[in-house]
Order: C-alpha cells, then sequence, then structure tokens
C-alpha cells in the first residue's frame, strides 16, 4: 500500500470511528434528559364511578402500603399510597438516565443507580442527579381494584 492509500485508509477509519463516537454521545445525552413537560403528577386518580373501566387491572389497593408503593416493572410503573386512600403513578423509568426504579418508602421513591429520589405523592426529584419529576401514569380505582389506564 503505497503512504498516499494508507493515508487515505487511517483518514476514513477516523472518519467512522468520529461519527459512532458522535451518535454513541447524542443517545447518552437523549437518555440523561428526560421529559421537558414538567408535569408533577397531581391528577393521576380517576374518580370511582367516573365512567372509565380503565384497562388491566395491576394490583389490589390492599397491596400498596400506606406511605410506600410498589414497582410494576412489566408495567414501567410505580404506583403509591402517600395519604391513605390516596394512590398515585408514575413511570418507573428515572428521569436521569431511564435505569428503573426499586424502592418506595418513607414517602420516597429511590433509583438505584445512581441514588436519585422522588416524591411518593408528586413524582418531584428530591435528591440525586435527576432534575425531572418521574412522569405521572394514569390510573383508575374501582373497590379494591387499581387499573392502569
Amino acid at each position: 500500500m503505497s503512504a498516499t492509500q494508507e493515508h487515505r485508509s487511517l483518514l476514513g477509519r477516523r472518519t467512522v470511528v468520529a461519527a459512532v463516537g458522535a451518535a454513541g454521545a447524542a443517545a447518552a445525552l437523549t437518555a440523561c434528559g428526560g421529559g421537558s413537560d414538567g408535569s408533577g403528577g397531581s391528577d393521576t386518580v380517576e374518580q370511582p364511578g367516573s365512567g372509565s373501566k380503565g384497562g388491566e387491572v395491576i394490583a389490589a389497593t390492599a397491596d400498596i402500603p400506606e406511605g410506600g408503593g410498589v414497582v410494576f416493572a412489566a408495567q414501567k410503573v410505580v404506583v403509591t399510597q402517600p395519604q391513605p386512600g390516596e394512590f398515585k403513578a408514575f413511570s418507573s423509568l428515572c428521569t436521569h438516565q431511564g435505569c428503573a426504579v426499586k424502592d418506595v418508602s418513607g414517602g420516597t421513591i429511590t433509583c438505584p443507580c445512581h441514588n436519585s429520589t422522588f416524591d411518593a405523592a408528586t413524582g418531584s426529584p428530591t435528591g440525586g442527579p435527576a432534575t425531572q419529576p418521574l412522569p405521572a401514569r394514569e390510573i383508575t380505582v374501582e373497590g379494591d381494584s387499581i387499573r392502569l389506564a
């Protein structure tokens, strides 16, 4: 291979490596972004008898501890009970880098990846690197059933 061909080959490889690196950086920045709507999730529960049957039953009200919550990994939702009889639902994907939150206790939702914490009543960040709230998910409560809308 001549010096000119070797130089062209090296430039071609550099271009490919730079393009792959730029695409990876863009993907990483997108994952860190989170939502931009700033919704805090205060209207996540329809009142019983509102006419909507909702979707899949994901839990019984007795399954959600007061002051805590349960993460439903398959549905990518976390359901909390901040006050007795008050149920909220949020995306279970942390707004920092998209990891699944794992623990809900003492009024706090915790992400294990970088220890971001969120208020179980509003989904708002309370600590860690996350700066955006967990997006609200709509649920319905009918009798003792909680349905994902």
